[in-house]
């Protein structure tokens, strides 16, 4: 018997959790956090426990380290998982540090404590690279009439990003099953787009954007270069809610680029004020040049969160895996992740007097700060000082899930109305902007196209993480173009 279970991401995007038993034996494909208002199997936002039976499980596979695929393993270990995490390489270098902020975030303070559990994540993680099969189980002549063996494929979605191929055998029985897990845009900064896999019976499927396409990559570089110039013409913060990993790296690198492109061009008329020589509050700059107009190569850009500066620095060290676009830009002598007018916030105190001289003094400035959703993290105390003032802006380029702030924000905000931070309503009159166009994930027609692309179609294709709507849009399309067995778990 081969056979797909789902425990998480049916019913939205969050919680991605799939099983893939052969025979008598399974694998786990993720085992990520809930957020907002999504469950699974019993677990929630503020309920994480495993609710499904994992004696059976021989190994968890990681598609990729952002928390809504990674953040519920602490638990998993906890319910007596005992077997293997395989990942590529760059994810087996970075899911230590994105669990080390979740468990003290959500689990505990204890630093001993967390320090076991890392040291028992790191003991269990298996790289394997890119292109290459690496056996779960079986296929070593030992009799066993089951066997699995994966191979990880780039997805383009962050560093590191697979989907997974798997070769199943059970009772003579024999599958290739590929699971998506998230897929990237093609033309992304960075990393390079995904290409379909050579064959598959059985497809699983993400379908965060199924029932939207993006704008082209030139377009919404434009976009977000309009959107900064109005944002920033009457001295206001422009704040981006980011997540650690993938988007803040994507936006750096394209804010790079147009500082380069337009360097001594007028951002805005605003001039700050202050003294001729550069003061620092909470490591921000005070003034470059108070009597000129706001250039881009005066602005500065700020990435208020210790944990999206400490990925950055892993994007830096993991430049092999780069696109070709990324690394001509390098051996031209660029540096699109450490560029002169990036300054990175760490402390909290630093951060705090950041918010304070920010609010106070009204300089143009662009904010990175987590975590994406506004859910919580350090973005949380720039939206309750800042989103009162109509001369801030709240720049949204990743999705925002049901029953987040973001969310919100995002649909209240253009109305004037408020958003609850931390048990505290706070009315909204800064100008709220959307890019969708940086986010992280493939959109429709990349599915499609990812699917279609298969040489012989699958018997059936699994369409997870996504609302319901995306999910039914993406299902048209699928049918639109002959493609059959397309089945959308959980939909009553």
């Amino acid at each position: 018997m081969i056979d797909i279970k789902h425990h998480g991401a049916v019913t939205g995007v969050t919680g991605s959790c799939h099983e893939l038993v052969v025979g008598n034996s399974g694998i786990l494909i993720d085992c990520g956090l809930f957020q907002g208002e999504e469950e699974g199997n019993g677990a929630t936002a503020s309920d994480l426990s495993i609710e499904f039976p994992i004696s059976h499980i021989r190994a968890l596979v990681v598609t990729h380290v952002h928390i809504d695929h990674v953040g519920r393993i602490p638990y998993l270990l906890a319910a007596g998982f005992e077997g293997p995490i395989i990942c590529s390489e760059p994810s087996a270098i970075m899911l230590p540090e994105i669990l080390e902020d979740a468990l003290k975030i959500g689990f505990t303070r204890d630093r001993e404590l967390i320090e076991r559990v890392l040291g028992l994540i790191r003991s269990r993680l298996v790289p394997v690279p890119y292109g290459q099969w690496h056996s779960v189980f079986g296929g070593d002549g030992d009799g066993d009439d089951e066997s699995l063996s994966i191979r990880l494929q780039r997805a383009g979605h962050i560093l590191g990003s697979a989907y997974v191929e798997c070769e199943a055998e059970s009772d003579g029985e024999f599958e290739r099953i590929v699971f998506s897990g998230d897929l990237g845009a093609p033309h992304a900064p960075l990393l390079p787009e995904p290409q379909p896999p050579e064959r598959a019976d059985r497809v699983v499927i993400e379908s965060t954007y199924g029932d939207k396409d993006h704008e082209s990559r030139e377009s919404r570089r434009y976009r977000l270069k309009a959107v900064l110039e109005h944002a920033l013409e009457d001295g206001g913060t422009v704040l981006v809610p980011a997540f650690s990993i993938g988007r803040t790296q994507e936006l750096l690198y394209e804010i790079e680029s147009l500082i380069h492109e337009f360097g001594g061009s007028a951002v805005s008329d605003y001039a700050p004020q202050g003294g001729a020589n550069p003061t620092y509050v909470g490591r921000i700059r005070r003034s470059r040049n108070p009597t000129s107009r706001l250039t881009w190569n005066n602005l500065e850009i700020v990435v208020d969160s210790p944990l999206a500066a400490t990925f950055t620095r892993i994007y830096r060290d993991l430049k092999p895996f780069w696109d070709a676009e990324a690394t001509e830009l390098v051996n031209q002598g660029r540096h699109p992740l450490s560029f002169d007018q990036l300054t990175v916030i760490n402390s909290h105190d630093d951060h705090l007097n950041a918010v304070e001289y920010l609010v106070k003094s009204h300089r143009p400035c662009v904010v990175l700060a987590g975590s994406g959703m506004c859910a919580g993290g350090r973005v949380v105390n720039y939206l309750k000082a800042m989103l009162a003032d109509k001369r801030n802006d709240v720049l949204f380029v990743g999705y925002q899930a049901k029953g987040t702030p973001g969310r919100d924000i995002l649909t209240y905000g253009p109305r004037g109305g408020w958003v609850e931070l931390e048990g505290e309503r706070f009315d909204i009159r800064a100008q709220i902007h959307q890019v969708g166009g940086y986010s992280a994930h493939a959109g429709q027609s990349d599915l499609v196209r990812f699917v279609s692309g298969i040489e012989r179609p699958p018997s059936e294709i699994r369409i997870v993480h996504g609302d319901a709507g995306a999910k039914e849009s993406l299902k048209s399309q699928f049918h639109s173009v002959g493609l059959k067995g397309i089945m959308i778990p959980g939909l009553a």
